[in-house]
């Protein structure tokens, strides 16, 4: 039986995810209804489709907010979103108003905009819609006049609602999270106190390039000449490009492994959310050594300790710029620091795990961090992915932990791989039983009626799926409260 969840919010799928219930009184679906490359097959990346000019044409219709705000920027091909949340939850609880924005949203579009762990209201939300859309309105007329600036994107105008939301609760910083890629990303105009690049891997090549080098190049763009910047990449190609980008820019690098250092330890295995893993930290400044031990994480995984360690690499250098950051509020905000979707624990007895794996590499880092934090009799996987996506990769990863396979997909999105095409690529590249359903809750139904106490059950594959199921169970520990699911 599946016992139910009190972690993730009670939404109706779909509709929550996508804004539409919360913001439809307040004419939500004019955003909507915008360009969104987070929902079509084809996401194109180039000057032309991309423009920084119009992004800085509409902030410069609106006030230019995002000069009204200190910003710490965050990119890399995963863990930016941990990184940025860290950051934040660190600054909070130094006492500093801080903003957060990231994305993809979860369930509600509010989640990309938080202040001190709160995301924005709907009527916050609203206010700050109101106020942008006449620009949005007059670069529209503009571009049917033959602009060459065209209409503003989805993502460019809730980049441009961050701004607005955040200088109108006055925050002291915002740490600002990229989209995709870096160079043509629309937070990109912003300069930033301290950049930030996570790690680099293979995603998005199409639009970003086929090689290491190519993709950190795109990465290395948010560098600011004199900004400090900290790399979190280990891979010798792209971290080399990193490196001779911030020289072009006379940026100082803050390098893991040669100027910090962290060891992680992992929490004994037992299939309990309560114990959590631990890291040690090092690093070596102009001012001495800063050494610090037993930080606690919220997040588990060895890759989120990479994670924190740049986090705590990026605090140190807005301390060196005289921001007060107490090493008692950077363990508070380690320990609290969280996001949805990421090695979550949403069910006990079986453990039930949801998380927005979507590429080779996060896959590799779930895989590793079940073994570490799980000793489950069956390991069952439930898996809804991406077109674009490196499929037949991540089911190589996922085999060699998972014992039986229940593929889906999501209806949220229309990039979903298709059903057909999902089920043969998992014949073809597991040995593991597995069997296929057109949508996520006949998928979820199926899991729940052969689950047993002892399984560990994890959803991933895509923010999509992972959201879609995180919200069935949500329904029904709303319906049900404390009784077992059926």
């Amino acid at each position: 039986m599946i016992m139910a969840t009190t972690h993730l919010p009670s939404c109706n799928a779909g509709d929550e995810r996508d804004g539409a219930s919360a913001l439809r009184d307040a004419g939500a679906e004019r955003l909507l209804a915008r360009i969104n490359y987070e929902r079509t097959t084809y996401v194109p990346y180039s000057e032309q489709h991309l423009k920084l000019d119009r992004m800085k044409a509409l902030l410069a219709r609106l006030g230019n907010p995002h000069h009204r705000v200190k910003i710490v920027h965050v990119a890399g091909t995963k863990g930016k979103g941990s990184t940025a949340a860290m950051i934040s939850s660190v600054l909070s609880a130094s006492g500093y108003c801080t903003g957060l924005f990231t994305s993809p949203h979860f369930q509600r579009i509010e989640q990309r905009f938080v202040v001190d762990g709160q995301p924005a209201t709907s009527a916050e939300l609203a206010a700050a819609l109101d106020r942008l859309w006449p620009a949005v309105e007059a670069m529209d007329a503009a571009a049917s006049r033959g602009s060459d600036l065209g209409r503003p994107t989805f993502f460019e105008i809730t980049t441009a609602l961050a701004w607005l939301h955040f200088a109108a609760r006055r925050v002291d910083l915002a740490v600002m999270e990229v989209g995709l890629g870096g160079r043509l990303d629309a937070t990109n105009v912003c300069h930033p106190l301290v950049s930030v690049i996570t790690s680099i891997s293979f995603d998005h090549t199409q639009q970003l390039g086929n090689t290491l080098g190519k993709i950190a190049r795109e990465k290395a763009g948010i560098i600011k000449a004199g900004v400090p910047v900290v790399c979190g990449v280990e891979c010798a190609e792209p971290r080399d490009v990193i490196q001779r980008a911030a020289e072009q820019h006379k940026a100082p690098l803050i390098q893991i492994g040669r100027d910090f250092r962290f060891q992680y330890y992992a929490a004994s295995p037992s299939g309990e959310s309560t114990c959590r893993p631990t890291l040690d930290f090092v690093q070596d400044t102009n001012r001495g050594k800063w050494e610090t031990s037993g930080l606690e994480l919220a997040l588990l995984g060895r890759h989120q300790a990479h994670n924190a360690a740049v986090a705590l690499a990026a605090l140190d250098r807005l301390q060196q710029q005289g921001w007060s950051i107490p090493d008692q509020a950077v363990r508070n905000g380690l320990h609290t620091a969280w996001l949805p979707g990421r090695v979550e624990v949403v069910g006990q007895r079986p453990t039930v795990v949801v998380d927005a794996a979507h590429n080779v590499a996060s896959a590799a880092a779930l895989v590793d961090t079940l073994r570490e934090h799980f000793s489950p009799r069956e390991r069952v996987l439930l898996l809804a992915t991406t077109r674009g996506k490196d499929v037949p990769g991540m089911l190589e990863v996922l085999a060699n932990y998972f014992d039986r396979i229940v593929v889906t997909r999501y209806h949220s999105n229309p990039r979903a791989t298709p059903l057909d095409e999902l089920d043969a690529l998992a014949a073809r590249f597991t040995q593991l039983p597995h069997c296929a359903f057109e949508n996520p809750q006949d998928a979820w139904d199926h899991v729940c009626r052969t689950a047993t106490a002892d399984q560990l059950i994890c959803v991933t594959g895509s923010f999509f799926i992972a959201a879609d199921i995180g919200e069935i169970i949500a329904r029904c520990a709303n319906h049900c409260k404390d009784t077992a699911l059926v």
